[in-house]
């Protein structure tokens, strides 16, 4: 909150600023971008939208195992890392927070193609947060994993 009372804003700079600074260095060397994020309803929005954020995993070979496809370790943090930039963005700020747990299944290998991440927050709490993030090809836009996570609030 502002000294106003009124709730500062999260921008596309702010969270592209901390993916910069506050993640961890091999975190960076994944090669992600913040695309979007949501903090309010878009007009015609319907009653189930929830607040989130687009990121983009670019494809490297140094995240393929075998066979030229993208690990699923890198999918993973991909994922999480969404989902904190979403939880921030739904915040309208920074906060400190870790992951208790993330679920993922993996539908279809994504091979010589950047990823999408659509993170979107479930339910922002006090002391606990959860979301979801579909991964999508970004060269077919279809979805090769589902996530499911949940944050504990620090």
């Amino acid at each position: 909150m502002t000294e106003s009372g009124q709730v500062a804003e999260f921008g596309l700079a702010d969270a592209r600023r901390t993916l910069g600074e506050v993640f961890a260095p091999w975190v960076q060397d994944l090669g992600l971008s913040v695309e979007a994020i949501e903090t309010a309803a878009p007009s015609g929005a319907g009653h189930d939208w929830q607040p989130g954020a687009t990121l983009r995993m670019a494809f490297s070979d140094r995240l393929c195992r075998s066979g030229g496809i993208v690990c699923g370790q890198a999918l993973m943090a991909l994922a999480d890392t969404a989902m904190v930039i979403a939880i921030l963005a739904a915040n309208r700020g920074f906060r400190p927070m870790t992951t208790v747990d993330q679920t993922t299944h993996f539908l279809k290998a994504v091979t010589s193609s950047d990823v999408l991440a659509d993170a979107r927050v479930v339910r922002l709490g006090r002391t606990m947060s959860f979301g979801r993030v579909t991964l999508l090809s970004a060269a077919d836009g279809k979805p090769v994993a589902m996530v499911s996570s949940a944050f504990a609030m620090l």
